[in-house]
């Protein structure tokens, strides 16, 4: 009994969100990584066989009709990373923005999504409240307490033994300018981040010092219409980001399609163009229908 434990227990370990993501890491060039909002925005995500999704805050305050201003809190966003991680087997990382408060809430958030089954926690420098990076009116803490909340993230894991990956966000481009910011990055990597991601570069030149000068798995952020340059995922590969997300590609076309579709029923037309068998194949009524087969008791009707 105990030797069937201790091979489940080894198998749960090599499978685990943060073993798959460390998979995904290990694989060449640069992973294209839509980013979700919810649990059905990542079964989307997962059936079109994208090995990895990001779960924005942007798009989680969305949800609540709310801006990316901080609004939506940790119990929140630990909700909504739980519910899309059971909802899809592909690994997660999730917007875990400035912690929630000082270096013991940093520690309650990690361990929070760690145990909602987050493969890997981005943790950022700005000042509370926080906001979209490509937004107005953003700042960023000193130093010594950027490098305080990684640290405390860094702690925490090994205190608890957590399988999570840790990703260090710096905005301090836009108030500091890239030395700076780099001289950040650098120090993340020190302190025991697994990935860096600088926030809104403003060229070519300054994302490829970026990736030149700091050691470690990077993401790009491209979003659309943003302040950094949109280059495909080949030219990112070859400059060294590891991730490129997608934020809004699939908020925006949800957004766009709601539109769409409202119109034609303003105009008394009919905007389905799903059938009612792929909708629910989709929600996971196929699955569910199987399992129900699966586990029929005899004599038992349907």
């Amino acid at each position: 009994m105990a030797s069937r434990r201790l091979i489940s227990s080894t198998r749960a370990a090599a499978t685990s969100p943060a073993a798959k993501l460390r998979a995904v890491l290990d694989k060449p060039g640069c992973v294209v990584m839509p980013c979700c909002f919810d649990a059905l925005s990542a079964v989307m995500i997962q059936r079109a066989d994208f090995p990895v999704t990001f779960m924005s805050g942007f798009g989680v305050s969305s949800t609540y009709g709310l801006p990316d201003t901080q609004l939506v809190q940790y119990a929140e966003m630990q909700q909504a990373a739980a519910n899309i991680t059971n909802a899809v087997s592909i690994p997660v990382i999730a917007d875990g923005d400035t912690g929630y408060g000082n270096a013991m809430n940093v520690k309650r958030t990690v361990r929070g999504y760690a145990q909602a089954g987050v493969a890997c926690i981005m943790l950022e420098d700005q000042k509370a409240p926080k906001r979209c990076g490509h937004t107005k009116g953003k700042d960023v803490v000193g130093m010594e307490e950027a490098m305080t909340r990684i640290q405390a993230a860094v702690d925490v894991r090994e205190e608890f033994g957590l399988d999570i990956l840790i990703m260090a966000r710096t905005d301090a481009r836009a108030i500091h300018g890239l030395d700076h910011a780099i001289d950040r990055c650098k120090r993340f990597v020190e302190i025991g981040a697994d990935l860096t991601f600088l926030e809104a570069p403003r060229s070519e030149e300054e994302m490829l010092r970026y990736c030149t000068e700091v050691p470690g798995h990077k993401m790009a952020n491209m979003l659309e219409n943003g302040i950094t340059p949109i280059l495909c995922p080949g030219e990112l590969g070859d400059m060294g980001y590891k991730l490129s997300a997608y934020p809004f590609a699939l908020l925006n076309a949800s957004i766009v399609a709601m539109n769409e579709a409202l119109q034609l029923l303003k105009a008394g037309e009919s905007p389905s163009n799903l059938s009612f068998k792929e909708l629910q194949d989709i929600v996971g009524f196929t699955r569910y229908f199987e399992e129900e087969i699966k586990y029929k008791v005899d004599g038992e009707d349907n």
